[in-house]
């Protein structure tokens, strides 16, 4: 045989086992234990899981109905490596479902947008804010912490988490700074979007930390440097890093990593943090008119008031049954009466959720509706997908 038939052979070969090779696929079996439907639950498969150094090209599919899912992908420390795929499973009360992670075409994915979101926002003084489909917050930086000190109008010393009342599924954080920072509106009036009219000063807002020592809490001033990680359908997370604190004697050092995902009325707080083996989470309790409840065995509080023309429910959820005390702090000092959680620091961190309802968002029209959503939620992160995994 000839040189160039020899080739033309092997080319034909080669051909042939391409398209005649089965596709190399993983199949994944998501479990729900609860007697519930459950949905807007995040699912992260690792590149250590999976066994797969590359995640960037790979989707998701129902192994019964053939739907691809929704997908995002995340690189954890910056090394332009994707080190989780997430993706929200809908899954029926006490059921599984298989799914096949495969090698998708970019032409193939689902068009979404990025409800999830968060930046850094050097317009506006130097807010942190982020946002879904439902709920959006911020929280303040170094400059506007230096403006109060300095006498300077407009700045804010805080490490209060604040709550943007949005009304529409759709992102609003660029939209409303854009409108504020330009002079064409103000996100202080709803004009069919929402607003921000939650008061937060030197109160811990919605989740922001302290730590109790005696009968007082001492409470960090404004973070110093941000971090995002990743924005998209699915999850955004951050990190701020706040310079070292003083609680009666004992420095405490303190870092939060935020996330927040699609469908979801809370965000996630992960704390680091050495100097204390307990830390708390704050609700401002603003005029102190409102009304607080709390499940110690479930692991959650909430405190629900009249905010102007509507009425808004807060929360915070506790998981692993490391709840330790929860405490109606009230005070003279303004700002500074909170509905406290105190939980305990394992390892040198601290992991709690916190959040709001709006009645005029439409999801929850009652306190009773809100404490439901906290009760369920805290079932459900007590009680995760079970992920399991076969080649």
């Amino acid at each position: 045989m000839s040189f160039l038939k020899k080739i033309s052979f092997l080319l034909i070969v080669i051909v042939f086992f391409s398209f005649n090779s089965k596709e190399e696929t993983i199949t994944i079996k998501v479990k729900n234990t609860l007697k519930k439907e459950r949905s807007n639950e995040t699912v992260v498969l690792t590149k250590e899981f999976l066994k797969i150094q590359d995640l960037s090209t790979l989707g998701i599919r129902d192994k019964k109905s053939g739907e691809i899912q929704i997908t995002q992908t995340v690189d954890l420390d910056g090394d332009g490596v994707m080190d989780e795929l997430l993706f929200q499973p809908k899954i029926g009360a006490k059921s599984k479902k298989k799914y096949i992670v495969f090698q998708i075409a970019e032409n193939q994915r689902p068009k979404t947008e990025t409800y999830c979101y968060s930046r850094f926002v050097p317009e506006r003084t130097d807010d942190y804010a982020w946002e879904n489909n439902k709920v959006a917050f911020r929280t303040y930086g170094p400059r506007a912490q230096k403006m109060i000190e300095d006498n300077i109008q407009g700045g804010t010393l805080s490490s209060g988490i604040d709550a943007w009342l949005k009304r529409v599924e759709y992102p609003i954080i660029n939209k409303w700074y854009d409108k504020m920072t330009t002079g064409k509106g103000t996100y202080h009036e709803d004009t069919g979007e929402g607003l921000d009219n939650f008061h937060v000063g030197s109160s811990r807002g919605i989740g922001g930390t302290a730590v109790k020592i005696d009968s007082v809490y001492y409470i960090s001033k404004n973070f110093i440097s941000w971090k995002t990680i990743t924005t998209g359908p699915i999850r955004t997370s951050f990190i701020l890093t706040y310079a070292d604190w003083d609680a009666a004697g004992n420095t405490i050092q303190e870092t939060k990593k935020i996330s927040l995902d699609y469908g979801n009325f809370l965000s996630k707080f992960e704390i680091s943090l050495l100097g204390t083996k307990e830390l708390s989470t704050g609700l401002t309790l603003h005029d102190k008119k409102g009304v607080v409840n709390s499940n110690f065995k479930e692991g959650w509080l909430d405190h629900w008031e009249t905010v102007d023309d509507s009425e808004i429910g807060t929360g915070s959820v506790v998981p692993n049954k490391n709840l330790i005390e929860i405490e109606n702090y009230l005070t003279s000092k303004p700002d500074l009466s909170n509905h406290y959680a105190t939980l305990k620091v394992v390892d040198n961190k601290a992991i709690y959720y916190a959040g709001f309802g709006w009645k005029k968002q439409g999801t929850f029209t009652s306190k009773e509706a809100w404490e439901s959503y906290l009760s369920e939620f805290a079932e459900k992160v007590n009680n995760p997908l079970v992920v399991s995994l076969k080649k």
